[in-house]
């Protein structure tokens, strides 16, 4: 394993800090992790958490060390090769990590969310019918979120990414069984429709606030 940390007399670990050789869930064929954010781990990660009381679900933080950039997640399951993790491609683009790059993996415990806000990173989201519904069921296969990372939703064989611009009551939070307040910004590019019904928006309308539960 890469940076055992061990603690205290017994050398039993006081927490789970690991560093893996990152790949993306497309070159692992795991193109499913996409949709998320949650990351594989090797078995030998589950043995050390096992003996540690980390609260559930797991989350986890990730950094690039050489880098300094810095996010969250979820874990779905301890079957990556041992030395290594798998994360989706959108965390990798936010983590300014390449294929092979070493990854810095410690536990944490976040708060639950009760508001974020979100900005569409290009208009044509809003030629969705109910893009505020959509995003809510995206959600749902996130655990927790950063402020500042850029996630993206596949939907109808497309992708569309969105900016994470607020997090409360923290930076980081947990989005999971949480009743959230959703806010918008314009996505990037809108513009109002002038008074005549033109203007670059389309006639689509940015999506309002609201409540949701992931």
């Amino acid at each position: 394993m890469w940076g055992f940390m061990g603690g205290g007399t017994s050398g039993l670990p006081t927490k789970f800090e690991e560093q893996y050789h990152c790949y993306s869930a497309a070159l692992a064929d795991k193109t499913h992790l996409e949709q998320g954010d949650k990351i594989l781990l090797p078995p030998s990660a589950f043995d050390i958490l096992a003996r540690l009381q980390v609260d559930y679900p797991m989350l986890f933080q990730l950094q690039n060390p050489n880098r300094g950039t810095m996010t969250h997640c979820g874990v779905l399951e301890f079957t990556a090769e041992e030395g290594s993790c798998v994360i989706p491609f959108w965390m990798m683009q936010n983590l300014l990590i390449e294929e092979g790059g070493v990854l810095t993996v410690t536990n944490v415990s976040l708060p639950k969310a009760n508001y974020v806000k979100f900005q569409a990173q290009h208009v044509d989201f809003l030629e969705i019918s109910n893009p505020r519904a959509v995003l809510e069921h995206a959600l749902r296969n996130f655990s927790c979120i950063t402020k500042g990372d850029v996630i993206c939703v596949p939907y109808n064989s497309k992708n569309y990414h969105f900016e994470i611009k607020e997090v409360k009551p923290q930076d980081a939070a947990c989005i999971i069984e949480t009743d959230c307040n959703v806010d918008f910004d314009a996505p990037v590019g809108y513009k109002e429709p002038s008074v005549g019904g033109g203007g670059g928006g389309g006639g689509s309308s940015a999506p309002s606030s609201g409540n949701a539960s992931a």
